[in-house]
């Protein structure tokens, strides 16, 4: 499902991956969460920096992501590190399983977000690695627009 421009309010973002992979593929996704989790989340106590989803059994999960243990939750937190279950159609699975089995694909995580609802969603992508080359080109390109910027900003 192609992500709508709606509005939404992003909680936590992964901003390693655009220097990590070249994304080819956006996709919007729920997740399976726990009251605590999702007001951990609320307050922005989350990161996507080591997390990645895989495909098991016929449905995606996703590893990795640390959600902190909400401060009031007591009993009724659980693991920070549990997979959770992202929760997409069988026909968005079944092409993302087509895609990862290509050499050098995987999903990771861009955003987590709540949507116009109220309702937390998680966007992933289809990505392909970089190598080490085209990391140092996306470095030089950032320098490069930096640069023109700030001369920009000097002649005003």
């Amino acid at each position: 499902m192609a992500l709508s421009k709606k509005k939404s309010r992003t909680l936590v973002n992964n901003r390693s991956a655009g220097y990590e992979y070249h994304i080819e593929e956006r996709i919007e996704a729920g997740m399976v969460l726990t009251g605590t989790e999702i007001k951990s989340l609320r307050m922005g106590k989350a990161s996507l920096r080591e997390s990645y989803a895989r495909i098991r059994d016929g449905e995606i999960f996703l590893y990795g992501m640390n959600i902190a243990p909400y401060e009031r939750g007591n009993i009724y937190n659980v693991d920070s590190l549990r997979p959770r279950k992202l929760l997409l159609n069988r026909r968005e699975i079944r092409m993302l399983t087509e895609q990862v089995q290509q050499e050098g694909r995987t999903i990771i995580p861009l955003r987590v977000y709540l949507n116009d609802q109220g309702r937390a969603k998680i966007e992933i992508a289809l990505a392909r690695g970089k190598k080490l080359y085209d990391k140092r080109e996306t470095i030089a390109k950032k320098d490069v627009e930096r640069r023109m910027r700030q001369h920009v900003q000097k002649e005003l």
